[in-house]
């Protein structure tokens, strides 16, 4: 929604974003680094929230900001680091918030937030939001609309809610046509990040990038923003996360503030690294003071942990040793992502370490092995589904994430050349959509959609066979027996309602046992979860 500054008391529904633009009087050698902009919302109850505005091309500045409330006016003034810019500094306006009529869920149950103990995310209404999150890194950079409508809605059936992104193409030294849906081609977010830069921004990218954001939001899919990896980066050719300058860095993670942030959002800081990049903790403080959503901000961690690879040996820039905790004390950190490397081999001590940590910070494995990595050969299938269960249920209670090698790179054709086989497979971004295992990851939702799991606990203790269990207080129990078999839990009040659900069909067998049952017995020797209510 866009009205110029003069209309007035326009109806704009809860956590929709209201789009105010701002035609500067001034002209600027570089205008997204020249000038800052945002205003100043307040209504008659005496809330007040502040949103950055952002450079949008020309002469024009935009602010996006989305009503907390269905029943109030807002009043907005705007701000200007240049006080004598008449058109952008001193403006004002008003609103009216209504109740919202949409059925997107994202929408409806507003924007995200940590839980009250900090174990996982919430909407603004409270209900909990399980991430079952898919990893199409390449996508804001090399996918088209039409792609991305596919994608999203593909995935959206799956069962798919999240959708982990590099915002900007990363490598330094990537070469390749300035286009989307060619070999090598990729879109420039900026015109100096060959030459170790972020200041010379390209707003066509960013107009472009908003309609991909849409979708994903349209189809309640929530990006994750990762504003300039640390790690492999899209062809691991020297990503500029680790050289950034700290300012550029903080910069940029404003603009994508504004840009982004009236709509369901989640940062991540860094990516596949220790944490501990240039412009990092910078970035998480600024965001601490200029998010008035709090929406979750978290650092995701290579997969050295407390060792270093063999790898990391040969790459000077690479600080491994990170033990899954950096800056766990600070205020601005809301989430922690471990990373299981790419052997094939599953591992949920990480999860389960990260989790004990102190004070808690949200955890998930972030990046597990991408199914097809190994030139098609790794984590085939239910492999997904079984690791994405048991880091879940080891700690890693704010979601589970899914990869597939040929859909991270958005590669254009199964021979688009430009990877190694360890981390590619000979299928194009489509087909490696379409594989087995993201059907057993995106099951998952079946079970959490319709849970409120907020602050749910790992409890392996409550179960004498010590199968994986999570628990909210009395009134909520999950367990993942692997093999079937039997699992009984001596503190069962009497009065809960019990079922089976099949992790590999997405099935439920209803129980309807006697109350008072204690021991449960799987349907069948295979895969099943209890779910347990009152």
């Amino acid at each position: 929604m866009s009205i110029s500054c003069q209309s007035s008391y326009p109806e704009v529904e809860q956590w929709h974003t209201y789009e105010i633009t701002l035609s500067s009087t001034n002209s600027y050698d570089n205008p997204y680094t020249d000038v800052d902009v945002w205003a100043v919302f307040f209504n008659q109850a005496g809330d007040t929230l502040i949103r950055p505005g952002f450079w949008s091309g020309g002469n024009s500045w935009k602010i996006r900001f989305a009503t907390p409330d269905d029943s109030s006016f807002w009043s907005w003034k705007s701000f200007s680091s240049n006080i004598n810019d008449s058109n952008l500094h001193g403006k004002m306006g008003r609103i009216k918030s209504i109740p919202s009529k949409s059925t997107n869920r994202l929408l409806t149950n507003g924007l995200l937030e940590m839980s009250p103990v900090g174990r996982n995310v919430v909407h603004k209404n409270g209900q909990s939001f399980v991430i079952v999150g898919d990893t199409p890194w390449a996508l804001p950079f090399r996918a088209t609309i039409e792609q991305v409508q596919e994608y999203a809605s593909f995935r959206k059936a799956q069962g798919f809610n999240t959708a982990l992104l590099m915002v900007v193409q990363p490598d330094m030294d990537a070469d390749g046509p300035s286009d989307r849906g060619v070999w090598e081609g990729f879109a420039r977010g900026f015109f100096d990040l060959h030459k170790g830069h972020i200041n010379q921004l390209n707003p066509e990218y960013f107009n472009y990038l908003d309609t991909l954001i849409d979708i994903l939001i349209e189809n309640e899919i929530v990006p994750v923003y990762q504003p300039l990896f640390h790690g492999f980066g899209w062809k691991g050719l020297r990503v500029l996360g680790n050289e950034v300058d700290s300012d550029e860095y903080v910069r940029f993670c404003k603009y994508l503030l504004a840009r982004y942030g009236s709509k369901p959002a989640m940062w991540l800081l860094s990516a596949d690294n220790d944490g501990k990049g240039p412009g990092i903790v910078e970035s998480g403080l600024m965001l601490e003071e200029w998010d008035c959503y709090w929406q979750p901000t978290g650092l995701h961690y290579n997969p050295c942990s407390d060792f270093q690879a063999p790898w990391a040996d040969e790459i000077d820039h690479v600080r491994c040793f990170h033990y899954d905790k950096s800056y766990q004390d600070a205020e601005w950190l809301d989430f922690q992502w471990a990373q299981t490397g790419h052997s094939g081999v599953h591992d949920f001590s990480k999860v389960w370490r990260m989790y004990d940590n102190h004070p808690i910070k949200a955890v998930a494995n972030g990046e597990p092995t991408y199914e097809g990595m190994g030139g098609g050969s790794s984590g085939l299938g239910w492999w997904q589904g079984h690791d994405a269960w048991m880091q879940l249920m080891s700690g890693g209670t704010m979601g589970v994430v899914y990869g597939a090698a040929g859909l991270w790179q958005w590669q254009v054709t199964y021979d688009e050349p430009g990877w190694d086989s360890w981390a590619s497979q000979r299928m194009s971004w489509r087909d490696a959509m379409k594989q087995d295992g993201a059907n057993y990851v995106g099951l998952i939702s079946r079970v959490f959609n319709d849970l409120n799991v907020r602050d749910i606990e790992r409890r392996w203790d409550l179960n004498i066979e010590n199968h994986p269990m999570l628990v909210k207080g009395k009134h909520l129990y999950i367990a993942y027996l692997p093999q079937g078999g039997v699992i009984t839990i001596p503190q069962l009040a009497d009065d809960m309602n019990y079922k089976w659900f099949n992790p590999v069909t997405g099935l439920f067998t209803n129980l309807n046992p006697t109350f008072g049952t204690i021991s449960f017995t799987a349907p069948e020797i295979k895969p099943y979860v209890l779910v347990i209510t009152r």
